[in-house]
């Protein structure tokens, strides 16, 4: 008898541990959430994810604080939400040199160590220039390049990364050695643009949203978007194949993720908030009001994405250089 009733205790017990288990990640998130940012304060990614956080802290009930670390071009941000328990208690936003990384032998943050939850933004790179610059427009600072190789720096992110990459395969796609306009490494557009505010630099590759405090200002100006097509938000600004003739449109995104291996019911809580946030007026006309596009997409489109990005990159860095 003594045997039995120890065997219904132990086995209530572990029943019980076993429901409590199960409705603490039925109810996620039961505590605060960490949002990784791997790019520095006060840029588009780090502006765009405060205000996804914001929404996913009304609609939860928890805080969403983001946390900010650079280093290494945004490597050991993202490497730091790959290598984070997978238990949805940390995320990240996650920026499209993450399809990038491996190919420079940098592993261990290569889509395959995420779990993909969904995308909330993706925006044309623009070429800027300070607005006292001696170029009307996108041909007059390309003719300066070739005529003055490794004088005019550029500069947007990290080597190697997409803005340098949009940069320098531009150069290569004109049949211009990149090396002619040569890429200075930074944190991110922030540090770039106040380079380029101080004379430092001549040229920032990156979103118009992240220009447009200087382009406001009247230090700055926005030559061309690297696109296919015209931008809603910035429909005076030339297409690169308006400017100058070619087809480049590398497209950037930002998007939610955690490491692999994360709960189902956590990506679908995620993916599904996304798709409200996105939808609502007052969040779409905030990300408007600051030059980001909004444009979801769920988990399972959104790896589809990642995954072909890295295809057409990776080619791309081959063939100017930037790959292993």
């Amino acid at each position: 008898m003594k045997a039995f009733k120890a065997a219904v205790a132990a086995s209530l017990f572990f029943g019980g541990a076993f429901a409590t288990a199960g409705q603490a990640l039925a109810e996620w998130p039961e505590r605060a959430v960490t949002v990784i940012v791997p790019w520095a304060a006060g840029g588009g990614t780090d502006a765009t994810a405060r205000a996804v956080a914001q929404e996913l802290e009304e609609r939860f009930g928890q805080p969403f604080n983001v946390v900010n670390r650079t280093g290494g071009g945004g490597l050991v941000g993202h490497i730091t939400i790959a290598n984070s328990a997978p238990d949805g208690y940390t995320l990240g936003v996650i920026t499209i040199e993450t399809t990038m990384f491996e190919a420079q032998g940098l592993p261990g943050a290569a889509p395959e160590n995420f779990t993909l939850l969904g995308r909330f933004n993706a925006d044309a790179i623009g070429i800027n220039v300070r607005a006292d610059a001696p170029y009307e427009n996108a041909q007059d600072l390309i003719d300066a390049v070739e005529a003055n190789p490794g004088q005019l720096k550029a500069s947007g992110a990290n080597q190697g990364g997409l803005s340098h990459l949009a940069w320098a395969g531009l150069l290569n796609r004109l049949e211009i050695d990149p090396q002619a306009g040569p890429w200075v490494a930074s944190d991110g557009s922030a540090p770039a643009m106040q380079q380029l505010a101080a004379n430092a630099i001549a040229i920032v590759s990156t979103s118009p949203a992240e220009a447009q405090s200087l382009v406001d200002a009247g230090e700055a100006k926005t030559l061309m978007l690297m696109a296919d097509e015209r931008s809603s938000l910035y429909p005076d600004i030339p297409t690169v194949e308006e400017a100058l003739g070619v087809d480049w449109s590398p497209l950037p995104f930002r998007g939610v993720a955690g490491p692999a291996g994360l709960p189902e019911e956590v990506v679908t809580k995620v993916s599904d908030a996304l798709a409200e946030i996105t939808q609502d007026e007052e969040f779409i006309a905030m990300m408007e009001s600051r030059g980001f596009s909004v444009a979801y997409q769920d988990a399972e489109t959104f790896t589809q994405t990642v995954m072909r990005s890295r295809d057409d990159l990776v080619s791309a860095m081959q063939a100017v250089g930037l790959a292993q």
